[in-house]
């Protein structure tokens, strides 16, 4: 179903495989040995194809899916069409995406240092990386092995870059120590000057930006996201967190392991997100707050406050989910009965 001029497609395996790609069991023993060639949508896949369902909304379109196999929750089972081979899993969409990464792996280019890239002399370039045209690597920098920057990335004075990582298009980093298999999306800035001036009416006055970006493994950072240096302690973002595009990372912000942070989402200097916390799209932290470890922020919420373990909070400001629904059903309500009078 991918275009093949961007999409490279691995060999066909048996459903038998998959399944344990995926950490799913195959339904029906007799489908074992089925062969899938690809993955597609469920309502667009055919012969030799595998889909997944994992939303009860889309229980119709699976009825009549035509797909050779599918990957589903265990309840899901009854609604499959008669024909289809079926994976089941008690999480069908990571299993779906098991699978994906398996006919889709991520293909790294051949070892090459371009010589049109500018590398300084005091540099260190790790075995086995590519460097492509326009990269710039300033003094003393130190990439790992099988790195891929890509062109015309900016790579800072004393910058760190861990094994495996890739480095987008256009992207610049400074200040920074990442760790292994970090990827940065195109247009990345990492290691700027933070925000950090004293006001004052005959003129602000700028606060030197004294310290770090450290970012843990295997981190991904979206593209044009920005992602502040500290003004003496440093920024940190944990390990396997993932950062959606166009995000703001304030100085001294630290950011726990495995935390998620959707599109246009920001947070202001020296706040705290403890690990899984989850910042939805367009909201945004006031500075010097914490989110407690596996917290979940609503889209376009604005936290003023701390917000403790495992609460889910909207609005703005933000406020636990039952708290927010009570105001809008008090003000519909209001309204319905201003309308009546």
């Amino acid at each position: 179903m991918a275009d093949p001029r961007f999409f490279k497609k691995d060999k066909a395996k048996t459903l038998e495989d998959l399944a344990k790609i995926s950490g799913g069991v195959v339904h029906v023993p007799e489908t074992a040995k089925l062969m899938i060639e690809d993955v597609g949508p469920l309502d667009q896949a055919g012969a030799g194809q595998i889909s997944f369902l994992d939303n009860v909304r889309y229980k119709q379109m699976f009825a009549s899916s035509k797909a050779a196999a599918c990957v589903v929750a265990p309840q899901m089972v009854e609604f499959a069409p008669k024909s289809m081979a079926l994976i089941v899993s008690k999480n069908p969409y990571k299993s779906y995406a098991l699978i994906a990464q398996v006919f889709y792996p991520d293909a790294y280019p051949a070892a090459n240092i371009s010589r049109a890239a500018h590398i300084d002399p005091s540099a260190a370039i790790g075995s086995g990386c590519t460097i492509e045209p326009g990269v710039v690597v300033k003094a003393n920098a130190k990439i790992g092995d099988g790195c891929w920057i890509e062109a015309n990335a900016v790579i800072g004075e004393g910058v760190e870059i861990g094994p495996k990582s890739r480095i987008g298009v256009s992207a610049s980093i400074s200040h920074a120590i990442l760790g292994a298999a970090v990827r940065l999306y195109p247009g990345v800035r990492v290691g700027q000057d933070g925000f950090g001036f004293a006001i004052d009416p005959a003129g602000h006055v700028k606060v030197p930006q004294l310290g770090r970006v450290i970012i843990e493994d295997h981190v991904e950072i979206g593209a044009n996201s920005c992602i502040d240096r500290g003004a003496g302690p440093d920024t940190v973002i944990g390990a396997g967190t993932w950062i959606d595009n166009l995000v703001q990372i304030g100085h001294n912000v630290k950011i726990g392991r495995g935390c998620v942070l959707v599109a246009q989402s920001g947070i202001a200097g020296s706040s705290v997100m403890e690990d899984y916390a989850v910042l939805a799209a367009q909201a945004g932290v006031a500075g010097h707050l914490t989110i407690g470890k596996g917290a979940r922020i609503g889209a376009k919420a604005g936290v003023m406050k701390d917000v403790p373990a495992g609460e889910e909070h909207l609005g703005a400001p933000s406020m636990p989910v039952r708290d927010f629904m009570k105001q809008v059903i008090t003000l519909k309500r209001l309204t319905k009965d201003q309308k009546s009078e």
